[in-house]
């Protein structure tokens, strides 16, 4: 992970939240109100998988009384990777210069973010972190945290990746990050998607930086969380990880081999 150095950041420019929906009917207006509170000069844009509850009818009544307010609508259910690939698209294609991963359910409590935008002002992307000193949940059952914990551990260690809270979802990446991340490809999802992006900008060389957050669990609607997801996850990982010790030792053997060839003058 490349510590920034003496570098010098651009300018962050215009920070667009993106908060993917599906049957969030209970918590869209609160959680973007608290976003615009907490950072006024934000735009916010809610991309809705065709929500049965009309979760994307009420994120259109709020982008018609609110010009930074805007709404993506998808044509279904397609998960929470498939979601956030859509309106990176969408934010780098209006010209925002910082993207933000956001839950609708508040798990993410936006009072937090002007944290992380200060953060990344020398960084390239800033994770919220649950496992760095500072940081913590509440309201979890120890099952839960045990899950999370043993995730991001598992994560970190498979992939050689120096970061507590791989499998974190509130972020903040600078438009030029996610433009040299290879998103085309990333057809992870789910706990997944997060680890996926986090080793892709760590093997890129990006600055990755982490701060504190307490993670809130949800009081309404329902938990996306499932085994298929974790199953994704773990399966994944494994695979990715698997792979990379592999093409390092082939990439040591073929240095190898080529002095004892030039040798013998082959």
């Amino acid at each position: 992970m490349n510590d920034g150095g003496q570098r010098k950041f651009a300018p962050l420019g215009t920070t667009l939240v993106i908060i993917p929906t599906y049957n969030e009917a209970d918590n869209i207006k609160p959680i973007v109100a608290r976003v615009r509170k907490a950072v006024p000069e934000a735009h916010v844009l809610v991309a809705d998988d065709n929500s049965p509850d009309g979760t994307g009818k009420l994120a259109d009544e709020l982008a018609a009384e609110d010009d930074q307010v805007k709404v993506l609508h998808r044509q279904g259910k397609e998960g929470l990777g498939a979601a956030y690939l859509a309106g990176f698209r969408w934010g780098l294609d209006n010209g925002y210069g910082v993207l933000v991963e956001m839950d609708a359910d508040g798990s993410h409590q936006p009072e937090e973010l002007p944290r992380l935008l200060t953060a990344l002002k020398g960084a390239d992307l800033v994770l919220g972190s649950r496992w760095v000193p500072g940081g913590r949940v509440v309201n979890w059952p120890k099952s839960r945290e045990i899950l999370s914990r043993g995730g991001s551990t598992y994560s970190r260690m498979m992939l050689d990746v120096p970061i507590r809270d791989v499998t974190g979802g509130y972020r903040a990446f600078r438009r030029e990050t996610l433009e040299g991340l290879g998103m085309d490809d990333v057809a992870s999802q789910g706990y997944c998607f997060q680890v996926d992006l986090a080793w892709r900008a760590v093997k890129a060389g990006f600055h990755v930086v982490e701060v504190p957050i307490t993670f809130v669990e949800r009081e309404l609607g329902d938990s996306k969380m499932s085994r298929d997801i974790v199953a994704e996850a773990l399966w994944r990982v494994t695979s990715w990880g698997i792979g990379s010790r592999v093409a390092k030792v082939t990439k040591v053997l073929g240095k190898d081999e080529d002095p004892a060839r030039a040798a013998k003058g082959e």
